[in-house]
C-alpha cells in the first residue's frame, strides 16, 4: 500500500480523535456548568466585576503601585460607587415605586374609559372583553398591599432553607471574590494559558485576545452608555413633570444593552403617564422630544464613541443570546449570554476565514496557499501567549 495513503490516513484518524475529544470536554463542562448554574453565579458575578476592573489595576501597576494596591483602590472605588448608588437610588425608586402602586387604579380607569374607546372606535377592534385593567390593578395591589416588596422577598427566602443560604452566600461571597478575581486576573490567565495544548495555543491566544478586545469594549462601554441613558431619561421626563421620571429613567436606561427594547418600553410607558397625569398631547410631544434628542445621543455621539460595533451581532441575536442563556442557565446563563456571543462570533469569523482558505472552497490549485492556524490574518502580528 502507498505510504502517503497510510500517512494521510493515520493524520485523518489522529484528527477525528482530536476532534471527539474536544467535544466531550464541551459536553462535560456544559452538563456541569447546568448542574452547577445556582452555585457558579457568585462567581460569575465577581468574574465580570474582576474582569471591568483589570484593565484599571493594570494602568495604576505600571504607574509604579504594587498589584495589591492597584487592586485595592480600584475595589474601593468600585464599592463606593456601589455603596452610594445603593444609598441614594434605593430610597428614591422604592418611593416610586409605591407612588406607581398607589395610583394604579387611576391608569386603570384611564385604559378602561380612554384607552380601550379610542382603540375600538379608530382602530375597529375591541379589546374589551379579553383585557380587564381593573383585575389586573386588584391582583397587583392586594400582593403589595399583604407585605410590601422587601417583606415578600424575605418571606419566599425564609420559606426556603437553600435560597436562604444561596443569597446570604451570594452577598457575602461576592465582595470577597472580586477582590481576589482582580488582584489574581492575570496570574489566572496565565495558567490557564500555560494548560493550552501546545499545538493550539497559538490559535486559541488569538481568538481569546479578539474575543477580550471585542467583549472588553463592549461591556464597558455598554455600562457607560447606559448610566449615561438612564440620567438622561430621568432628569429629562423630570424636566416634563412626570412623577415617575426616575423609575421610568433607570428602567429605559437599564434595558438599553437590548436593542430597541428599553427605548421601546420606555417612550410607551412615559407617554401613558403623560396622558393619564396631565392629559393633553403638549407633555406626550415633549416625552416624544425627550426621547428623540436621547436616541439622538445614544445612537451618534455615545455607542459610537463608547461602544462602536464591539460585538457586530444582530439586535435579533443578542435577544436570542439573552434569552436562551436564561431558558438553558437560569440567571447565570443571562449573565454568560453576551460574553458567549462575543466568543461565538469570534469562532464563525474564524471558521469562516478557515472556510474561505480550505480546498472545498478555493479548489485543489488554491489548497497550497491555505494559511495555517498560527499564521497571522489580515495584517495581524505574530501569535503570542496569553
Amino acid at each position: 500500500m502507498d505510504p502517503s495513503i497510510v500517512e494521510s490516513a493515520a493524520i485523518s484518524a489522529t484528527a477525528e480523535g482530536r476532534r471527539r475529544e474536544w467535544l466531550v470536554i464541551a459536553v462535560v463542562a456544559g452538563v456541569l456548568i447546568w448542574l452547577l448554574a445556582p452555585v457558579l453565579v457568585p462567581f460569575a458575578i465577581s468574574a465580570f466585576f474582576g474582569y471591568l476592573g483589570d484593565p484599571l489595576a493594570d494602568r495604576l501597576e505600571r504607574a509604579r503601585l504594587s498589584r495589591t494596591a492597584s487592586v485595592s483602590l480600584v475595589f474601593l472605588a468600585m464599592t463606593l460607587l456601589a455603596g452610594l448608588a445603593l444609598f441614594f437610588l434605593l430610597p428614591v425608586v422604592g418611593g416610586q415605586v409605591s407612588h406607581f402602586v398607589a395610583q394604579m387604579p387611576v391608569y386603570a380607569e384611564w385604559v378602561r374609559g380612554t384607552a380601550l374607546p379610542w382603540v375600538d372606535a379608530h382602530v375597529h377592534v375591541d379589546l374589551s372583553p379579553y383585557l380587564d385593567p381593573q383585575q389586573l390593578v386588584e391582583m397587583l395591589r392586594k400582593h403589595w398591599q399583604d407585605a410590601g416588596v422587601a417583606t415578600s422577598f424575605l418571606g419566599q427566602v425564609s420559606r426556603s432553607g437553600m435560597v436562604m443560604i444561596q443569597v446570604i452566600s451570594t452577598v457575602l461571597l461576592v465582595p470577597v471574590l472580586s477582590f481576589y478575581f482582580l488582584r489574581d486576573w492575570d496570574v489566572l490567565v496565565e495558567r490557564i494559558d500555560m494548560l493550552l495544548p501546545r499545538a493550539i495555543e497559538p490559535t486559541i491566544a488569538r481568538l481569546a485576545r479578539q474575543s477580550d478586545e471585542m467583549l472588553g469594549g463592549f461591556v464597558r462601554g455598554q455600562l457607560l452608555v447606559m448610566m449615561c441613558m438612564g440620567g438622561w431619561y430621568a432628569i429629562a421626563l423630570w424636566m416634563v413633570g412626570l412623577d415617575l421620571a426616575l423609575l421610568i429613567g433607570l428602567i429605559t436606561g437599564m434595558l438599553s444593552f437590548v436593542p430597541y427594547l428599553g427605548v421601546t418600553i420606555g417612550i410607551c410607558v412615559s407617554v401613558m403617564a403623560a396622558l393619564v397625569q396631565y392629559g393633553d398631547f403638549q407633555h406626550v410631544l415633549l416625552v416624544a422630544g425627550a426621547f428623540a434628542i436621547g436616541q439622538t445621543l445614544e445612537s451618534f455621539v455615545l455607542v459610537p464613541r463608547l461602544v462602536g460595533d464591539k460585538i457586530g451581532m444582530h439586535p435579533v441575536g443578542v435577544i436570542f443570546a439573552l434569552m436562551a442563556g436564561g431558558q438553558l442557565f437560569g440567571f447565570l446563563g443571562v449573565l454568560l449570554a453576551l460574553p458567549m456571543s462575543a466568543i461565538a462570533m469570534v469562532l464563525l469569523r474564524y471558521a469562516h476565514e478557515r472556510y474561505t482558505a480550505s480546498r472545498l472552497y478555493v479548489g485543489r490549485q488554491g489548497a497550497s496557499a491555505m494559511p495555517s492556524d498560527d499564521a497571522p490574518v489580515d495584517g495581524e502580528a505574530p501569535p503570542s501567549a496569553c
